[in-house]
């Protein structure tokens, strides 16, 4: 059996994984931490297929009710019935820093959730997966410690999130470390900084991330050229179109990005588009207001299940984030046919990002940099077609099937170094 302590940013990869079990066949084990969007991924997976069957049955899932809201906790029950189990009860021990920011290592809190380890005592685990090094994968850790079961850390942090990472948090780290058998990471950058923590190179897997490309491309699919049209009509814009999905937060960078733009001082056609909210929202459209950007519109929050229009009717993708693990949002952008313009400080650029082919990289602390790439796009329309095709092939190697592999192959390394301390 292999079991899973997780957040959920490797929930799309399971129903995959099992197709690769041969080695390790038995039940699938998922615990939470919390539900975020990926988990809607899985649950229409598992729809699509009518029932578990793919899984034989083996496929479980105990997650947070106090972190997972009630809509996603029925589409779960409905997926997987019984299989479904939610821990409750979690309690904070301690918590200390700048809880405001969302910055990573801005403050540090200590979680407890009742009953963790008893539940991977109960299935008997032959592999544990873990998503980073605490909080509900620190009972895994003393599994492993205790049974000698094989731990394989699923990671995404680099050396630039942990820029900041507070002295204990990193000698915790590599301590830790030596107690897992293998590690899954999203890419180079995050294999990098596991590999400076300790982690032998050969014991790094990565290529574990994937955005749920196929719903999004079959709903833009569904969007005509006339519906396109009708749509930018509706919100008084028109080509080309730049398009930011994300949290109004500091750490998006869309700040910077706004100044860049005032600075591009756009005549020749060209709006920004900015779809989420946050507590910078308010800021954000007062220097709007205050610089003149009559070509800025700000639509807010957008439920998922509707996010695939603002692809569809987008010209090209914009993150400007000044820290980032992975946004999904850029794989889904380029599943949807998007060239990307990308910050050097997302750790997903050196895999998805390839200069003058389907985007550009930018320093987002360089407004005249980001404002040049901007003009590319504005005076060679054209350019942004060709890049957006290119876009699709590349994402495409960025698969669940191929995420699964990746996951497989992890567990295929702690399977054959269990026991291992180094």
């Amino acid at each position: 059996m292999v079991a899973l302590i997780t957040s959920c940013t490797i929930l799309n990869l399971i129903l995959h994984l099992k197709n690769f079990m041969n080695l390790l066949i038995g039940n699938i084990y998922i615990q939470l931490e919390m539900i975020l969007k990926v988990i809607l991924f899985i649950i229409y997976l598992v729809n699509s297929c009518k029932s578990t069957r793919l899984l034989d049955g083996n496929f479980s899932i105990i997650f947070s009710r106090d972190h997972t809201s009630e809509s996603v906790q029925r589409k779960i029950v409905s997926a997987l019935g019984t299989k479904a189990i939610a821990l409750e009860g979690e309690y904070k021990i301690f918590r200390k820093g700048n809880v405001i920011s969302d910055f990573a290592n801005a403050y540090i809190e200590v979680t407890y959730q009742p009953g963790i380890y008893q539940a991977i005592k109960k299935y008997h685990p032959d592999v544990i997966i873990g998503e980073g090094f605490f909080q509900w994968t620190a009972p895994a850790i003393a599994y492993r410690i205790l049974h000698g079961t094989p731990l394989v850390i699923s990671y995404e942090r680099t050396h630039h999130t942990e820029r900041n990472s507070q002295w204990f948090r990193t000698l915790y780290r590599k301590k830790v470390i030596r107690l897992v058998d293998a590690m899954c990471c999203n890419g180079r950058l995050s294999a990098a900084y596991s590999h400076w923590l300790g982690m032998p190179e050969a014991r790094i897997v990565t290529g574990s991330m994937a955005a749920d490309a196929e719903i999004l491309q079959q709903k833009c699919k569904e969007m005509s050229l006339e519906k396109r049209r009708e749509f930018k009509r509706l919100l008084n814009i028109d080509s080309p179109v730049f398009l930011y999905v994300g949290q109004l937060v500091e750490r998006k960078g869309v700040r910077q990005l706004l100044e860049s733009w005032a600075r591009l001082r756009v005549e020749n056609g060209g709006f920004l588009v900015i779809v989420g909210d946050g507590p910078e929202r308010s800021v954000l459209e007062a220097f709007v207001k205050n610089r003149g950007l009559t070509t800025v519109r700000f639509i807010g929050g957008v439920a998922y299940d509707s996010i695939a229009q603002y692809y569809a009717m987008a010209d090209v993708f914009v993150m400007p984030t000044l820290e980032d693990n992975w946004s999904l949002v850029v794989p889904e952008a380029m599943a949807c046919g998007l060239p990307v313009l990308c910050s050097i400080y997302n750790g997903c650029w050196p895999e998805l990002i390839k200069n003058d082919i389907n985007g550009y990289t930018f320093d987002p602390y360089n407004a005249e940099e980001i404002s040049t790439k901007l003009k590319l796009f504005i005076d060679d329309q054209e350019s942004a077609c060709r890049m957006g095709k290119a876009s699709k092939q590349i994402v495409a190697d960025f698969s669940p099937a191929n995420a699964a592999k990746a996951m497989f192959q992890a567990c295929q390394i702690a399977y054959q170094n269990r026991g291992l301390i180094r």
